[in-house]
């Protein structure tokens, strides 16, 4: 490959960005701009447009529209509240326990819609008032709910593991939502503990302990939606419908159980719903498709071959080779989007770890956990301008609350990676 088309690329891509443009634009523009000095310019543009619309030809990514639609009736359909009962009856009584209802409950939330803006949104516009009538400091919980959010991208069911299944050339979909689960109760977990320090530290009022009658009640209400995940994740392990077609009936059930069942949503908002859902589709299948074509050029360029013989000639240590791919991708988080990022660097650094014998699975957990912390810093953390936005607080107000949890979540990776089995554990259980 010759440098002038590295630079094309990479400059042109900077530039952009810098100028404000959209990054799937961005994406789209350097990838065809790369391909004008290595082809004419006709023949550039066509195979530009064909690498996107192959892309996106793929029956796995039909399930992304509809867990997004499933994602936006959850939004308002009262499973966040719902949730949030059950978690508060379950730890409020713990120290600094609305943080802990308020991880939880995006856990669950989280999970359930597999959208980590969605759960800052709905989780932190109940949570954020509730914890400010106690005397929480908003800068405190916007870093928890912006946080915590997160954690439903790596608990299945979560679009971002389709989408890494489809750059990895065909992990199983299966195999990576399973693998997803210690990984993220564990951050859960560890985003709990630091919530609890600071609220012992800070004096932050704990909840009565309601009784277990109200436990019960409040686990009997929050049941249908918490069903979800069984019938979707249970569907799927036991080869009953593929992850696509559990998308479906995710809409389905999400349908019945928010219009018919919980009645918080009247129909005529479905429109309304519809709309939103198709918007957001439309700026994941664009970002999908540019991102596919300017791997196609990276590869036709043998970018991905130039970087995995670099790394490897650097060092062939496989300790060594995961600090500098995840120091990249963490410096990658910062200033790009996941879906993108994941469609990109997956095809650059999946033969490099390939080679020193780390399974595509194990990777694509460490990768997703890598990018989530960008998604909760600036400057282009989604998650972050949500969280800050539903709490009302300015981003250089939750900057330093949020340190120490980023010190959780780069823990939980940490382990992760010095563990495989943890995120290996559940998918060789079930024969994956």
């Amino acid at each position: 490959m010759e440098f002038v088309d590295v630079f094309i690329l990479l400059i042109s891509f900077v530039v952009l960005l810098v100028l404000g443009v959209p990054i799937a634009f961005s994406i789209g523009v350097s990838a065809l701009l790369t391909m004008f000095f290595s082809m004419d310019s006709i023949p550039a543009a066509t195979t530009i447009a064909q690498r996107m619309a192959t892309g996106l030809d793929s029956f796995g990514l039909l399930a992304i529209p509809f867990f997004i639609l499933a994602g936006q009736m959850m939004n308002s359909g009262g499973i966040a509240s719902r949730l949030i009962r059950f978690a508060k009856a379950l730890v409020g009584m713990m120290p600094g326990g609305l943080a802990f209802v308020n991880i939880i409950s995006s856990m669950f939330f989280g999970a359930i819609s597999g959208s980590a803006v969605a759960a800052a949104s709905a989780i932190g516009g109940i949570m954020t008032p509730k914890m400010r009538e106690e005397g929480y400091d908003d800068s405190y919980s916007a870093a928890v709910n912006i946080t915590s959010a997160t954690t439903g991208l790596i608990i299945p069911p979560s679009n971002i593991l389709i989408v890494y299944s489809l750059a990895s050339g065909g992990a199983s979909i299966a195999a990576l939502f399973l693998a997803g689960y210690l990984p993220g109760i564990l951050m859960g977990a560890l985003l709990m503990f630091v919530a609890a320090v600071i609220a012992m530290r800070k004096k932050y009022p704990t909840e009565p302990f309601v009784g277990l009658t109200e436990v019960g009640a409040a686990f009997l209400d929050a049941l249908p939606s918490i069903l979800l995940l069984v019938i979707v994740m249970g569907g799927i392990i036991g080869g009953v419908f593929t992850a696509t077609e559990a998308s479906a009936i995710a809409v389905l059930y999400t349908f019945v159980l928010s219009f018919f069942i919980y009645r918080e949503i009247p129909l005529s908002k479905l429109k309304t719903i519809l709309v939103d859902s198709s918007v957001t589709t439309s700026i994941v299948t664009l970002l999908i498709g540019t991102s596919m074509s300017i791997s196609w050029v990276m590869s036709y360029q043998n970018i991905p071959q130039m970087v995995s013989e670099a790394l490897l000639g650097l060092s062939n240590n496989v300790v060594v080779v995961l600090i500098i791919i995840n120091l990249l991708l963490l410096i990658v988080g910062t200033f790009m989007d996941m879906t993108p990022a994941v469609l990109i660097f997956t095809p650059i650094f999946l033969p490099v770890v390939t080679a020193l014998g780390i399974d595509p699975i194990h990777f694509g957990i460490i990768m997703v956990m890598n990018l989530c912390v960008g998604l909760t810093t600036p400057p282009v953390g989604s998650v972050l301008f949500v969280g800050c936005g539903v709490a009302n607080v300015p981003i250089t107000k939750v900057i330093r609350p949020l340190l120490p949890f980023y010190a959780a979540m780069i823990a939980a990776l940490i382990f992760t990676i010095a563990v495989p089995e943890l995120s290996l554990w559940l998918p060789k259980l079930f024969g994956y």
